[in-house]
């Protein structure tokens, strides 16, 4: 099968052919429909965060199983899925305790005494996130996925499973805003845009957007934003603490800077929470402060929208199918697997929301 392949960071991907091995007895194989450009990748691509290579990247996708394992349970072939990278147990102390998010289980990974799920030409090739979705076929723990109802498109259901799932769910899962709250969102790509989208589905009654780009507005507002604030023109806590007379309830950062973390503690009202949503460089740190903790100020983390993703991926779509949840103006650019690389050049530009790619299979 065909796959876009990471050899060195830095330089393009390459389109290769890899293979995969046979589903074992918990283990689906998907024929990819769909695959989004992620920032995470784009930092692997970048050379950002290190990883070993060569490696097919690509986490965020859907598509429509071909096979499964002699012990799966959750789909059978034929059904259409969304992949998601919080591979859950079912049985750790996270998975019970209801935070299916942080399994940290080795389980839904094969042993170092077995084959490596994909490989190239006899050499075992790295897995990444447990999916490796930028080919043509994904073989993955059947944990990894969740089917969904055949109606939904395909190319729109891949961006739930880590850019709406992440932004979405740090809105309502994590921050838990709820009816009325005011609600700053620092970055408006694949990411913030959701997030801004599930505080408007929360009830929200004020919703701040932030970007350092104005052409972002337009956009910011279609997904439920009620205010702009561009932070090319000034610091954008000053202008939030002025439009709302003391600062939000909830600010939720999806930009990934440590920069922009500070600021995003710095713009809450007392008793209000600050989540970090983007994933920063290691080399990154969060400054501010310490009085602004004061008065029961919270910074916190949300990790791919605290999901629980088996339930909350088909409610996502049910959103979407009832026009609550807007998907449509998420992908402005979609590219075929040869143009994989243009898609993260556009990325670099700040020229899309999600690109994504389509397989022609």
């Amino acid at each position: 099968m065909k796959a876009a392949v990471l050899r060195e960071a830095g330089k393009p991907m390459t389109i290769e052919n890899v293979q995969l091995d046979k589903p074992g007895p918990h283990e689906v194989l998907i024929r990819t429909a769909a695959a989004g450009l992620c920032h995470s990748d784009l930092s692997f691509v970048d050379g950002v965060y290190p990883t070993q290579m060569p490696i097919v990247l690509g986490h965020e996708s859907a598509g429509i199983v071909e096979a499964v394992g002699s012990e799966v349970q959750t789909v059978k072939p034929g059904d259409h899925v969304v992949t998601c990278i919080t591979a859950y147990c079912g049985h750790c102390n996270y998975c019970l305790g209801g935070r299916m998010s942080l399994c940290v289980s080795e389980d839904t990974v094969r042993s170092a005494n077995e084959p490596s799920r994909i490989s190239q030409n006899g050499n075992d090739l790295p897995q990444f996130l447990k999916l490796s979705s930028f080919a043509e076929q994904i073989l993955t723990h059947e944990h990894a996925v969740v089917a969904i109802r055949r109606d939904m498109p395909l190319d729109r259901a891949a961006v739930i499973g880590c850019a709406v799932m992440t932004g979405f769910g740090a809105a309502v899962n994590t921050a838990g805003i709820r009816p009325g709250d005011t609600v700053a969102v620092i970055g408006c790509g694949g990411v913030g845009l959701p997030a801004i989208n599930g505080a408007k589905i929360a009830g929200a009654g004020r919703i701040i957007a932030i970007d350092m780009s104005r052409g972002k507005e337009a956009l910011a507002r279609d997904f439920g934003a009620t205010d702009f604030i561009c932070a090319a023109d000034g610091d954008p806590v000053e202008a939030v603490l002025e439009l709302t007379g003391g600062g939000v309830r909830h600010a939720l950062e999806c930009v990934g800077r440590g920069a922009t973390m500070s600021q995003s503690i710095m713009m809450v009202e007392p008793g209000g929470t600050a989540t970090v949503v983007g994933a920063a460089p290691p080399s990154d740190m969060v400054n501010f402060p310490a009085f602004a903790l004061l008065r029961e100020r919270r910074l916190q983390g949300s990790y791919l929208g605290s999901n629980r993703f088996p339930i909350q991926i088909p409610q996502i779509i049910d959103l979407y199918m009832q026009g609550r949840l807007e998907l449509d103006k998420m992908v402005t650019m979609r590219l075929a697997l040869e143009e994989i690389n243009k898609g993260f050049d556009a990325m670099r530009d700040g020229q899309v929301a999600r690109a994504v790619i389509e397989f022609d299979h």
